[in-house]
């Protein structure tokens, strides 16, 4: 068996963790630059306000103070989620991250009549411990789980705890209340697909046949046929194995033409690719610096150029990195266009401990290299104590026009100290 905990509204509800004024009241969280709604909590949702509706359509609301809308936190977030995962790791068999706001946990070696009990107390110590409010679904598979968990949010006997077994009457009720786009890995273009053969539920899929699933439409769809009868098919992704290629990037906070303001935006992406680059242990061959005009202000000119530089030779050295980056950028960079987005991609990546030396290495390069090392390992572990840009290199301008908007933003209560409230007793 295999449980999903989600966090309700979690944006929200990290917010409220430290701002309880903001309990029982329609509250809103924006994206990169206030610029849409991207988490709503139920009261938000009842006046009608739906997922991704620009902020400034509904600012007169905000006026009458009707609604709060805040500025994203994500340092904030991915520290309660940290806060999150250690109180499941504590209590269960083993977690698997999903998404920030979302974990499966392993129920091994709970008899069937302990499954429920272990649930309801993951259901009260997430709360308890971080103040987020999360619901408990479980079930064989990892499909079923995300449909139990869905129960558990939607249908109030549950009280935010379901657990479903495969054969059991309740599991069946529910498969055939639930429409198939609700069933996880099943998108629009499926439905209507499926719709098209007879399948319209969750129940008719698991009774489909999934070998005939499987001939017309694909393996991945076969393997949510078996989950849905309660045969685990699908694994995890190891979430430990290190990524690829790694890209950081972000729109500007407004439209810019300013060299020195794009520079700054580049170096800030670049640093913190390296130290991403760095923390899987990972050495980059290449750096992409890409820029972007607005596509929808077709009243300005566009231009939206990239370029690959080959670094000397692999290295994770946010100096290294950000030499290349500026030179790309000083190559693709061109007057007289007002850009809105730019952004550093490290490719062809490569594992520190395997790397190849070159046959013109000499011990000087060795000891540049563990120097390089040290260094960078001062920085992270620095950065990660007193707070991410604690040290860098070079300074951003405060106020720069590349700046994301955020004028709402909650203090980053979890991740630097300096900002906490001051309480007096």
């Amino acid at each position: 068996m295999i449980g999903l905990v989600d966090c309700n509204s979690f944006y929200v509800s990290c917010e409220r963790v430290f701002q309880p004024r903001f309990l029982g009241l329609p509250v809103g969280v924006m994206s990169n630059n206030d610029g849409c709604v991207i988490a709503l909590s139920n009261e938000l949702k009842a006046l009608g306000i739906k997922m991704g509706t620009p902020a400034f359509e509904i600012q007169h609301l905000v006026r009458q103070g009707r609604i709060h809308l805040l500025s994203s936190n994500y340092e904030l977030y991915g520290d309660m989620s940290a806060r999150v995962q250690e109180v499941l790791e504590e209590y269960s068999a083993g977690v698997e991250p999903y998404s920030i706001d979302e974990m499966f946990v392993r129920f091994d070696g709970f008899a069937k009549d302990q499954r429920l009990k272990h649930a309801r107390q993951l259901h009260r110590k997430v709360r308890q411990f971080t103040g987020i409010p999360v619901c408990v679904g479980v079930a064989p598979t990892r499909t079923l789980a995300k449909l139990a968990n869905r129960a558990a949010k939607k249908i109030p006997t549950y009280q935010g705890v379901c657990v479903l077994h495969p054969d059991s009457r309740e599991t069946q009720v529910l498969l055939k209340k639930i429409e198939l786009g609700d069933v996880w890995g099943v998108g629009r273009r499926l439905v209507e697909r499926l719709a098209v053969i007879g399948i319209k539920s969750a129940w008719d899929l698991a009774q489909a046949d999934p070998k005939r699933i499987r001939r017309q439409f694909s393996v991945t769809l076969e393997r949510t046929t078996l989950e849905l009868r309660g045969i685990p098919c699908i694994e995890m992704n190891d979430f430990h194995e290190p990524r690829q290629r790694i890209m950081t990037s972000r729109s500007f906070g407004k439209l810019t033409g300013d060299m020195s303001e794009i520079r700054e935006a580049i170096r800030q992406h670049g640093q913190r690719g390296a130290e991403k680059l760095r923390s899987q242990n990972s050495l980059a061959r290449a750096v992409l610096v890409f820029l972007k005009t607005n596509p929808f202000r077709q009243d300005l000119p566009q231009y939206s150029p990239s370029l690959i530089l080959e670094l000397p030779r692999p290295t994770n050295d946010s100096r290294a990195i950000l030499s290349a980056t500026g030179q790309a950028l000083q190559r693709i960079y061109r007057k007289g266009y007002l850009y809105q987005k730019g952004g550093v991609m490290l490719l062809d990546l490569i594992d520190a401990g395997r790397q190849q030396l070159s046959l013109f290495d000499t011990p000087q390069s060795d000891a540049d290299r563990q120097r390089s090392e040290k260094l960078m390992g001062v920085m992270d572990e620095l950065n990660r104590r007193m707070g991410r840009s604690t040290v860098t290199l070079g300074r951003p301008s405060p106020g720069a026009a590349w700046h994301l908007r955020c004028a709402n933003r909650s203090a980053r209560y979890t991740t630097r100290w300096d900002e906490l409230p001051i309480v007096r007793v």
